[in-house]
């Protein structure tokens, strides 16, 4: 039975994206209903959306490894639960008090996750054979890095654009003025603690093209 069990393993994960997806789909449109605000939900969800559809979009022509889509579904699903509360808002409250933080950390685990995009970066330059171990490492330390910046400067637009309550909870800065540096560390941080599982599993050396 063990035997059996074993054998039909390589064929249930040949279709864990498409169940990671089929998932998403229904916990995205669960969160959709009734958000806190309507304005920061559909700021919030556009890169969640734009993510996903990428992928779903890009399936066929390259499939990254189980391994790779587990890691960037961790942010998509984070994400969308934060566009639904707010992420200022989230339920987290057993998290704060378990640490004394004096406040939510919710978005600070957001944006580590953002950091895990390393791993499927390295990924497709390498099974792509784009460059080098060490090239594709940088690149994919620097993109994040590059994203990191990127993402707290459309915040900051977008906070000056819409104003009022709703461009304070999407800038989600709950107060701290360091809060877009901490922010970009922490994406970092997860970069670089990802490219180290990379190069455990090798993912290259096991999948072609």
């Amino acid at each position: 039975m063990l035997k059996s069990i074993y054998k039909d393993v390589p064929n249930m994960s040949k279709y864990f994206p498409h169940l990671l997806a089929s998932v998403y789909v229904v916990y995205w449109a669960v969160l959709a209903i009734e958000p806190v605000s309507r304005a920061v939900w559909w700021a919030e969800n556009i890169p969640a959306i734009g993510v996903f559809a990428f992928l779903v979009l890009t399936f066929r022509s390259f499939r990254f490894s189980n391994l790779a889509y587990g890691l960037m579904a961790f942010w998509i699903f984070w994400h969308t639960m934060g566009g639904h509360y707010t992420f200022a808002n989230v339920p987290f409250d057993f998290i704060t008090d378990l640490f004394g933080a004096e406040r939510n950390h919710f978005d600070r685990i957001a944006h580590y996750s953002v950091g895990f995009y390393a791993y499927p970066i390295v990924e497709f330059m390498l099974r792509r054979r784009l460059c080098g171990p060490v090239t594709a490492t940088l690149f994919g330390l620097f993109a994040i890095m590059a994203a990191a910046a990127g993402y707290e400067i459309i915040e900051w637009w977008y906070a000056v654009l819409e104003g009022g309550d709703a461009g304070i909870e999407f800038l989600g800065s709950q107060g701290d003025i360091w809060d877009a540096q901490k922010d970009m560390l922490l994406d970092t941080l997860g970069a670089v603690s990802t490219l180290p599982l990379y190069w455990l599993v090798r993912p290259h050396k096991r999948m072609a093209g």
